[in-house]
């Protein structure tokens, strides 16, 4: 196996003898507390397959925390979802059934968009 790094950083080749890639790290933005969040909710069908699912958008935070979010959401509904692309989706019309968990649990500026 090579020990090679991979740059994916797009520098090819560099002329300068000297010159050393110092990656940057991505760090996760640190979660905000739940009565500073914005959600927004949203029902889409598109590129779904004509499914329906319940969008949830907005989160600011560290990937472990949304997904734990999408995971007490799902338990509430009783359905399946999924986080990706900054996106957490629970899969059918749930609009409501969300909104009132968020709002319960401390989310108060949740609002549902059409």
């Amino acid at each position: 196996m090579s020990k090679k790094k991979i740059n994916t950083s797009g520098i090819v080749f560099s002329t300068n003898p000297d010159f050393n890639f110092q990656e940057i790290p991505e760090d996760d933005p640190e979660t905000l507390l739940a009565s500073q969040q914005k959600l927004r909710i949203r029902l889409e069908t598109k590129h779904r397959a004509g499914k329906t699912v319940t969008l949830i958008m907005g989160f600011i935070g560290k990937q472990a925390d949304k997904e734990e979010l999408i995971k007490k959401l799902k338990n509430h509904c009783g359905t399946g979802g999924s986080s990706k692309d900054g996106e957490m989706l629970v899969q059918g019309d749930q609009r409501e059934k969300v909104l009132q968990w968020l709002k319960k649990n401390g989310y108060a500026d949740t609002k549902i968009f059409s």
